[in-house]
């Protein structure tokens, strides 16, 4: 576990306690010693350097019988821990203690050595406590004291009742002084982050408090202590780690320290891309070797992170130290590292073409890569290989034509741009999609002949057209849907709403019956709005027109108020109000029809896809004319599904082949749609869109029967005809076609009786089923 997370003081003291019981001999000594040395390595602990430099002075024999290599061993055991933590405030005085304790046993063995051997030992203990006693620690008035009285038994007495540190040289008082003071400033900030007196938050807040102290004072060694502290206690606060990491390279610059604790770093916070981004940075900054480079960037694209800018921006980093090797290098000794080079940007575009496909940043990545094949390698075909490999994913995007574009023009390739321009001109971009061709103009105009502008005049001229029609459309389009009422409208909308409330409530009955299903059909109308009729397709008018119940229930319009069918059609089409109900005239509203005959049907598509990523996705094939994205009816959210109308059959094969190709990550199903053929519009069938089977509003026969046809029809049949009596529209026979069945079983016009239901007139001539339409339409 310790070779993938670190382990804390306390893991590293009981792991290492538990070896050392283990251990028979003194040759075991060495084995145990690594483990000390990666625990101390790892995190800022007092305690686990105490038990360190115990262990060695208790089991390494060298140390144990004062060999002159063990008593260095020793030393220099001292010394690193001193000056690991040696500075901690509360704490490091007992590293300190221990030190000297050392090295008075060393003292009190050499009894039998000469003179000068002692006095240079004293010499060096005495050394140790003035070196303590310019050390801010929380101890330092107790060292003090046992100053004097080591120094007592030497013969030698500092300090009187008027100056306590008299006899001390003038160096050491000052020092003192200055250490004094220093720790009486931290004293309160020490309180703050003793352990086990705040909560984790306020402790956390207390300590960068500290360090913002430190920083202030400017000694880079006592930053570094306090924010080993902190780590130690808050090891995965990745800020935390930030700032230290950025503190160390602004201010201590020491390889050796700042490579650690970077190794360290990401460690503890491997899901960090800033930390792996630095730590590469910080490799190159001190000469690092390439095969330490590659191991730390291969690492780093195993951490699962969660945004693929964040392994975007990893690849840039390792791509720029390549880029800077290169720079330094002569043409001979390059070559290696431009393949490296290239296969890391390779590999970028493999792995982030799913996740950034269509974005800037995907676009920047090739950029840079086709500019230093270009740069860098000298290799023209090599860059122009990166922007095609690019047009195959992201052709919709105008900026990568125009980067395209703008590296054959450094190039000084005239020529190469100019063909670029006929390739591109006519796909549709984002926007208004003019700048594409506006830029080739203007290129044309600053590098070409005048027979050059004359032809992309010439090309460019019918697109322009084009788009400026489509734009057209579009603005018409949108002003039907959201366009404002005109002026006094609302007011007479307003006075009318009365009038019309009666009218409308009795028309809904029968409207909700023969409202549109909401499934698509073949050559019918689609509408979200549940109470409009649709249109059969290709009918020019002589569909269904209105379709109204009067007062008596009858299907039709009624005059018995006092008002013509004209009055009435006025009062129905009079403001937006109730414009939604599609009683009145349809032949005023022109109805969307769908015929589904250039039509593609996409599926699992990313619920977070809009229109104009569709329009970007198919920009390649071009020739897309409606885009219907699936919503729910009851949600309102997308369902994945999508209806694309394409402008010939050739546009929609293109499109189909795109099957299978990769979209926000998912990879699309796209299918020719192809409505089953029991729901598809036959000739001469006019049907209410949505009915129940699809009936015909005309009979289950042609409207292109002739009239002896009819005629024979009519006499070996019921008769179903209309007639007019007394203002009225009412049914004869047994044929209810032209009303659903709910209605014809309940909306019958008053006075009908079973004589009416049996009527055959020989004075009424029965009407066509064309003349009965006309008869509902005449307004």
């Amino acid at each position: 576990m310790s070779a993938l997370f670190p382990l804390n003081p306390t893991m590293w003291q009981e792991w290492t306690k538990d070896e050392a019981c283990l251990i028979t001999s003194s040759e075991s000594v060495s084995s145990i010693e690594p483990l000390y040395e990666r625990g101390v390595h790892e995190y800022l602990s007092v305690p686990l350097w105490s038990e360190y430099l115990n262990f060695i002075q208790e089991r390494d024999e060298s140390v144990s019988q004062c060999t002159p290599e063990g008593v260095e061993k020793m030393r220099a055991l001292f010394e690193r821990a001193l000056t690991a933590a040696g500075l901690h405030v509360v704490d490091g005085g007992k590293l300190w203690a221990a030190y000297r304790e050392f090295e008075q046993a060393l003292l009190i063995a050499m009894e039998e050595n000469s003179k000068d051997v002692k006095d240079k030992q004293v010499d060096r203990i005495r050394n140790l406590f003035r070196r303590q006693l310019s050390v801010p620690l929380s101890d330092i008035d107790s060292t003090l004291q046992d100053y004097k009285f080591w120094e007592e038994q030497q013969g030698v007495v500092i300090g009187n009742d008027i100056d306590h540190l008299a006899g001390l040289p003038s160096n050491v008082i000052s020092a003192y002084k200055k250490a004094l003071q220093m720790y009486n400033a931290r004293a309160g900030y020490e309180e703050k982050v003793a352990r086990g007196k705040h909560a984790d938050t306020e402790l956390f807040q207390n300590y960068l408090s500290y360090i913002n102290f430190e920083e202030s004072s400017g000694d880079p060694a006592r930053v570094q202590i306090l924010y080993e502290r902190a780590i130690t206690e808050f090891p995965v606060a990745n800020d935390l780690w930030l700032s230290y990491t950025q503190y160390l390279d602004s201010n201590l610059k020491v390889p050796s320290i700042i490579k650690s604790v970077y190794a360290i770093a990401v460690r503890n916070c491997p899901w960090v891309e800033a930390l792996w981004a630095k730590y590469m940075l910080a490799l190159e900054r001190f000469d690092a070797s390439e095969e330490e480079l590659s191991a730390v960037f291969e690492r780093s694209l195993h951490c699962g992170f969660p945004n693929p800018n964040e392994y975007l921006d990893l690849f840039l980093v390792r791509a720029d130290g390549l880029r800077r090797q290169i720079m330094k290098m002569d043409e001979i000794s390059k070559s290696s590292y431009l393949a490296q080079l290239r296969e890391t940007f390779q590999r970028a575009a493999e792995y982030l073409s799913s996740h950034l496909n269509y974005t800037d940043q995907f676009l920047h990545l090739h950029a840079y890569w086709a500019r230093l094949e270009y740069q860098l390698g000298g290799d023209l075909e090599a860059a122009r290989g990166v922007w095609e490999s690019l047009i195959k994913t992201c052709g919709g995007m105008l900026e990568v034509w125009q980067g395209y574009i703008n590296m054959e023009l450094s190039a000084g390739n005239i020529s190469e741009a100019r063909a670029i321009y006929k390739k591109c001109y006519s796909r549709r971009f984002k926007g208004s999609g003019s700048e594409i061709c506006e830029s080739w103009l203007r290129f044309e105009r600053e590098y070409g002949s005048l027979d050059d502008l004359d032809r992309a005049i010439t090309k460019v001229t019918p697109r322009l057209k084009e788009l400026r029609l489509f734009q057209q459309q579009q603005e018409t389009k949108s002003h039907e849907i959201v366009g404002p009422s005109p002026i006094g409208q609302k007011d007479d909308i307003t006075k009318s709403v009365t009038k019309e409330k009666a009218t409308y409530q009795a028309s809904s009955k029968l409207s909700n019956s023969l409202q549109a299903s909401n499934k698509r059909k073949t050559g019918v109308g689609f509408n979200d709005r549940k109470d409009q009729f649709k249109r059969k397709k290709g009918a020019h008018g002589k569909g269904l027109s209105s379709v109204t119940p009067n007062k008596g229930g009858e299907l039709g319009l009624s005059n018995n108020d006092g008002k013509d069918r004209d009055t009435v059609s006025r009062e129905l089409v009079h403001g937006e109000a109730y414009q939604q109900t599609e009683v009145a005239n349809l032949n005023s509203v022109e109805q969307p029809v769908y015929t589904d005959q250039c039509t593609a049907f996409l599926s699992n598509l990313s619920f977070e896809v809009t229109d104009e990523q569709l329009r970007q996705f198919f920009s390649d094939t071009g020739g897309v004319m409606a885009i219907r994205l699936l919503r729910d009816r009851f949600s309102g959210k997308p369902r994945g599904l999508a209806y694309i109308d394409f402008q010939n059959e050739e546009k929609l094969s293109a499109a189909v082949e795109k099957n299978r190709q990769t979209l926000l990550g998912k990879k699309v199903s796209i299918a020719r749609s192809n409505p089953k053929q029991s729901k598809r519009e036959q000739p001469g069938r006019g049907r209410i869109a949505g009915g129940r089977g699809g009936r015909a509003l005309s009979g289950r026969g042609s409207d292109t029967r002739t009239d002896e046809r009819r005629g024979s029809s009519a006499q070996s049949a019921p008769t179903a005809v209309s007639n007019q009596q007394k203002g009225h529209v009412k049914l004869t026979g047994s044929n209810t076609f032209a009303m659903p069945r709910n209605v014809a079983r309940t909306a019958r016009p008053l006075g009908w009786g079973v004589k009416d239901n049996r009527s055959n007139d020989a004075e009424e001539t029965p009407k066509s089923n064309e003349e009965f339409r006309k008869f509902l339409l005449k307004s």
